[in-house]
Formats: C-alpha cells, sequence, structure tokens
C-alpha cells in the first residue's frame, strides 16, 4: 500500500530535504510505490500542491522551496487499477489536505469519489463541524464497523491549523504501524523511518490523535 509523510515546524524547512529520504523509502519499500505520487505544502498565500504520474524517486525532488507544513504521498494503486494521475493524492477542497495508506474491504458508506480513498476523504468532511480531529474520530469509527475488512487504515488530514493523525490496521505491523520524530524543532511523521536515522518512535496502534 501507499506511503505517507507529514511535516510540521514553526520555521519554515527545506521541501527537498525531506522529499529525497521519503522517497527512497518508497523506492525501496517491499510493495511497489511507483504508481505517481504528489504533495501539499503552505506558503504565504495558501495551500500549493503539485502531483506527477512518475513514480517520486524518478522525479525531480529539488525543484520545490521551502514551507513550514508539508504533506506528500507515494502511490501504490489499488490491484494496479486507476493509475491516472487525477487519483493521486494528496485530496483537497481548496482548505483541507488529505493522504491515506491502508486498505479496505466491502465498506458500505455512501460518499463520492473515484476510488476509495477519495470517497473516505469526502465521507470524514461530512463531519467535520469544526473540530478536524473529532470528525476524522467519528467517520473512521463509522467506517471500521461498516467494513468487512480494515487491513489497515492510516489517515493524516490538516487544514493549515489542525493536523490530525487516525492508524488503524488489523495486520503487518512491520508494514502499516506510523512512526513519529522531532529534530531540530520539526515534526515529522510518517510510515516508516528514513533510512539510517535513529530517535524516531512508533505510534500506537488505534486512535486518532493531533500532531
Amino acid at each position: 500500500m501507499c506511503r505517507i509523510l507529514f511535516a510540521r515546524a514553526e520555521k519554515d524547512f527545506s521541501i527537498s530535504a525531506f522529499l529525497q529520504p521519503f522517497a527512497e523509502l518508497s523506492r525501496d519499500s517491499r510493495e511497489y510505490q511507483g504508481h505517481g505520487w504528489g504533495c501539499a505544502w503552505l506558503d504565504k498565500e495558501g495551500w500549493r500542491q503539485y502531483h506527477n504520474i512518475c513514480p517520486i524517486w524518478q522525479d525531480d525532488l529539488s525543484q520545490f522551496g521551502s514551507t513550514s507544513l508539508l504533506l506528500v504521498h507515494a502511490r501504490s494503486a489499488f490491484r494496479d487499477e486507476g493509475i491516472v494521475v487525477e487519483n493521486n493524492m494528496p485530496f483537497s477542497d481548496g482548505k483541507s489536505i488529505f493522504i491515506f495508506n491502508g486498505e479496505l474491504r466491502g465498506v458500505k458508506v455512501k460518499s463520492e469519489g473515484r476510488i476509495g480513498a477519495e470517497k473516505i476523504y469526502n465521507y470524514i468532511r461530512r463531519f467535520n463541524k469544526g473540530d478536524q480531529s473529532a470528525a476524522l474520530e467519528k467517520a473512521v469509527g463509522i467506517i471500521k464497523k461498516r467494513s468487512s475488512y480494515v487491513r489497515a487504515m492510516n489517515i493524516i488530514i490538516s487544514d493549515g491549523a489542525q493536523h490530525s493523525l487516525s492508524t488503524n490496521y488489523s495486520e503487518d505491523p512491520d508494514y502499516f504501524q506510523m512512526h513519529q520524530k522531532q529534530t531540530d524543532g520539526i515534526h515529522l511523521v510518517c510510515s516508516r523511518p528514513f533510512a539510517g536515522e535513529q530517535d524516531w518512535q512508533a505510534i500506537e496502534n488505534n486512535q486518532t490523535i493531533k500532531l
């Protein structure tokens, strides 16, 4: 399944400094992560986004500047289907940014979207009355009850001011467990620790937290 990354700091940091190790872990993943990628970051004018259908490790990662908030997604398409750039995350409604990693089976919720991840995003948005984390927790709880099996459902969503993670998996923690790290004033959350780096901490399963 996909790989996801969140980075936030009080001061701007280099985007490419974190895209490069993320690209390497995506390239070296035991499941193929090359069905395109995308990222979203904040600047003075609001959210900026970039999507490309090529694998992240084949793209020019030096083209990006700096930001204080970054979300990145490398895609592993379910059953190798729907491989078009329009299906690459992050997804956005102009206010919030959404990235997802996981696999659900037999989901019985009504929601609009081209692929399952987009349907989940739109479903979460229904519950957001100002408290993003509460909306995420409520929507995920319903989705879990209305799915025949949740192999994994890791979600990060941000509106620029509120940032939330929901992490759930039923198997293979070595692959699906989320990790976080504080480094030089930057809070990182990722599907897997960057290669060769210390001090990453595993995030407990089955919870929704504010980042």
